[in-house]
């Protein structure tokens, strides 16, 4: 039992922690088009990116698949920034009330190249043998999970505040918050060292 509070908070403050925070502006980027109503919606993206972040860490375990960090270092903001500017584009379209398919494919993908980016230091703290690690490893994604829908809950109500009480309408909520993540983003991708040779 021990074991499992550990790596579920280790899950939790992947996510949670203000210091990186590149997962909690993929998921405000991810929420904003969306509102309470849609939340089972938003329950089936969270979990695709969760499923995505648990299958690189497992395959990282098992020595399936490697990365160079300064790649993933470079990828994980461009895929907040696609997130974010799919946002613009499509804001006040159809389109994000019809087929998920697409983008929950996208999201897996998305979780999958966020993963990466945590396997180095994952593999580290669990010392042993990859089979003795998928326990671990399943704790850990159980608190991504729940950290994921903490946040996804404080963009929703930030969300109603600013859309009922403040008069904000939801195009423009999205939008501006979109245009926020892209904002912090971009100076990552362009300061990204990959670039400096």
């Amino acid at each position: 039992m021990d074991e499992f509070i550990i790596f579920l908070k280790i899950g939790l403050t992947h996510v949670l922690d203000i210091h990186a925070y590149d997962h909690l502006l993929f998921l405000i980027a991810l929420t904003v088009p969306y509102v309470a109503k849609d939340w089972k919606r938003i329950i089936i993206l969270v979990s695709c990116f969760t499923l995505g972040h648990t299958i690189s860490l497992f395959l990282s375990v098992f020595n399936i698949v490697t990365v160079q960090s300064k790649w993933v270092e470079l990828l994980i903001p461009i895929t907040i920034f696609i997130t974010a500017f799919s946002n613009l584009i499509l804001v006040g379209k159809s389109s994000k009330n019809g087929n998920i398919s697409f983008i929950a494919g996208v999201t897996i993908f998305f979780g999958i190249i966020h993963g990466l980016g945590f396997s180095n230091y994952f593999n580290t703290i669990l010392p042993g043998k990859p089979t003795e690690k998928l326990l671990p490893l399943l704790e850990f994604a159980l608190g991504i999970e729940g950290a994921q829908i903490i946040v996804v809950i404080a963009v929703l109500i930030l969300a109603f505040i600013v859309q009922n009480l403040l008069r904000f309408n939801k195009r423009d909520f999205t939008l501006i918050m979109s245009s926020f993540v892209i904002g912090v983003v971009v100076p990552l991708i362009i300061e990204n060292p990959i670039w400096k040779k």
